[in-house]
């Protein structure tokens, strides 16, 4: 999906799987000032969207999600996870039921493997399923925005912000009335500093929920069965995750960010030091300077100075090791 507010004045078009909205609109840091103090709004509509209906829909979900939604109220919103049979991370919903459909926003272009799956687990379970990406566009207001959502708008309410179900079609009109524009940079450069992982970019084939620092918000320990929970039921009660994400202070002085898959090592240990992580998202944040996310082996000691490729980084606990 492309988005047209692409058109805008000053908007330069995101990379990879964000290439469908506005990486930013001209000025990075005012932007992530406004959002920051609950000003402007954030284009998500390439993000997919998927709909599912029908009396039996929470039931079914609970059997299925890492979350506990059986008895979801409506209005209130929530996060979710599909794990594979081993307990490695597939998928993650961000969820809102509205009384008569749950509407998730997934990661673009991941929505068709989502209902794939969803469709192979209905059985005899009274609910529908629908891509619903072509007809809905997500929009962010950030926390403390007073913009209105329009009537016809779905709202999921967070701590970080709302996110809008909004009628693809009314998507330029909305623009024009939700005050400045910013660009999904700085969106991410909030993320970061929140500490909030993003499948596909802390996830990679084998990440575990624990890794990241899921449980709880998106993985409930006392739910009833679902494909994985072994996994994590193993090594919430009997163990450690082999990885742990991290946020890092990076140096300051260097150009350019260290990207995505960049590897990290021990600095102590000098050049030729062993691989101990990878940077997963590195920013450029208004305040702190630039910042990342990175996966580490459980074991590096937290107190270790790291280096990420080239680029000096101090490193700060999210995962407890």
């Amino acid at each position: 999906m492309k988005s047209p507010l692409l058109s805008l004045p000053g908007a330069v078009p995101g990379e990879g799987v964000d290439e469908g909205v506005a990486a930013h609109y001209g000025d990075l840091f005012r932007e992530q000032r406004a959002l920051a103090d609950g000003a402007g709004f954030v284009d998500l509509s390439h993000r997919g969207v998927v709909a599912v209906t029908g009396e039996d829909r929470l039931a079914w979900l609970h059997l299925l999600l890492t979350q506990h939604v059986s008895e979801l109220p409506a209005g209130e919103a929530t996060e979710a996870l599909i794990l594979s049979a081993h307990g490695h991370i597939e998928h993650a919903l961000y969820l809102v039921d509205d009384g008569t459909t749950v509407w998730a926003h997934v990661e673009p272009g991941t929505q068709e493997a989502l209902i794939a799956y969803l469709e192979s687990m209905k059985f005899f379970y009274r609910v529908e399923v629908a891509d619903r990406t072509a007809d809905l566009a997500v929009v962010h207001l950030p926390a403390g925005s007073i913009a209105e959502a329009p009537e016809n708008a779905v709202v999921r309410e967070t701590a970080y912000g709302r996110d809008l179900f909004l009628p693809r079609a009314d998507l330029e009109a909305y623009a024009g009335t939700a005050g400045p524009a910013a660009g999904l940079l700085a969106y991410e450069a909030l993320r970061v500093e929140h500490h909030r992982p993003r499948l596909g970019f802390e996830t990679d084939h084998r990440t575990i929920p624990h890794e990241l620092g899921w449980i709880g918000s998106a993985v409930h320990l006392q739910k009833g069965c679902y494909r994985g929970q072994e996994t994590v039921a193993r090594v919430q009660n009997l163990g450690k995750p082999p990885r742990r994400l991290v946020f890092l202070h990076l140096d300051g002085s260097e150009v350019h960010l260290p990207p995505h898959g960049t590897e990290i090592r021990v600095a102590d240990d000098g050049e030729d030091g062993r691989k101990i992580g990878v940077v997963t998202t590195s920013v450029r944040h208004f305040e702190l300077g630039p910042v990342a996310l990175a996966l580490v082996k459980r074991n590096v000691p937290a107190d270790a100075r790291l280096v990420a490729g080239e680029t000096a980084a101090a490193q700060e606990v999210i995962v407890e090791p």
